[in-house]
């Protein structure tokens, strides 16, 4: 039987100098004041082989907190253990403005990223990513507003997050460096970036795919719809092969695509991120690995 190559723990991202692990752990919902409890989920993602982390300044009002609390409760990390800054990779997102809602304009932008390395406490974000396409801002005034922090030493690299292939070859025509990422929805319930030209530009690119809601916003934990239903059965017969969980089975699909997404795992309990590993054991053949987005589909491919 021949299986679709695996993935490595590890790889560049782009031309960087950055390693990021091929796995990533999200901070949606890294919130609270207990600073003790949210190092040990940070030190748990690292025992568990994760470097690349990835937050947002939006992150907090989701969870009754304030605008950049995500960011600000890291920070609180960082100035009692500084040395867990230096291990990893940190990613965060900027250019929505909430009730606006989005602002990618240069002077937003400039104070967006100084605004969130305030609250993060340290003087780079390895990979700043543009959070939602800005409909009012010319790529060019964005571009040059990222490249003004790149040169600043404020940012390293610049990715970007739910852009169309077509927005994201704009901004990339402005900007002196490539745009080394792209974050988009992808699970195997959420498919659209195989079909409209988004992974074949992170391939044509040498991008890295950073796949948030990797479980289909729970869907895929809690079937609702024969749709989700027939996935999961898949998946589960694809986890029953090698002991692991449905979670685990649904990472590994996403990670067997060749563009080799990352999936962001957004878990909040350090037991449940102990097992993110798990990720790396199962082995799809390209009949099971199409199956699956046929279930998801609803259909045949033709």
């Amino acid at each position: 039987m021949s299986y679709l190559a695996s993935p490595a723990r590890s790889v560049a991202l782009g031309d960087t100098g950055l390693t990021i692990s091929t796995i990533a752990w999200g901070m949606w919902r890294f919130r609270g004041t207990d600073v003790a409890a949210a190092r040990a989920l940070v030190e748990a993602a690292f025992d568990a082989g994760i470097t690349l982390f990835d937050t947002a300044d939006i992150y907090g009002p989701d969870n009754n907190e304030d605008f950049g609390a995500a960011e600000a409760l890291l920070g609180r990390v960082f100035a009692e253990a500084p040395a867990l800054r230096d291990k990893m990779v940190l990613a965060s997102k900027g250019g929505i403005s909430m009730g606006v809602p989005y602002d990618s304009s240069p002077a937003y932008l400039a104070s967006a990223i100084d605004a969130s390395l305030t609250r993060l406490r340290c003087d780079n974000i390895d990979l700043y990513q543009i959070h939602r396409p800005d409909l009012l801002a010319h790529p060019q005034e964005v571009a040059r507003a990222l490249d003004d922090a790149r040169t600043a030493g404020k940012i390293t690299a610049i990715g970007v997050s739910n852009h169309t292939p077509q927005q994201t070859a704009a901004l990339a025509e402005f900007l002196p460096v490539p745009i080394v990422s792209h974050q988009p929805e992808f699970s195997a319930l959420t498919t659209a970036p195989l079909f409209d030209g988004l992974f074949d530009q992170a391939m044509a690119r040498g991008m890295a795919i950073l796949a948030w809601s990797p479980l289909g916003g729970g869907r895929l934990a809690n079937p609702q719809d024969a749709r989700a239903t027939a996935v999961a059965e898949l998946l589960d017969k694809k986890a029953a092969e090698t002991g692991v969980d449905r979670a685990a089975a649904a990472y590994s699909w996403i990670m067997a695509h060749p563009a080799r997404p990352i999936p962001i795992v957004g878990t909040q309990n350090a037991a449940r991120i102990a097992t993110i590993p798990d990720a790396y054991k199962p082995q799809w053949t390209r009949a099971e690995w199409y199956d699956v987005l046929q279930a998801s589909m609803g259909e045949k491919l033709p």
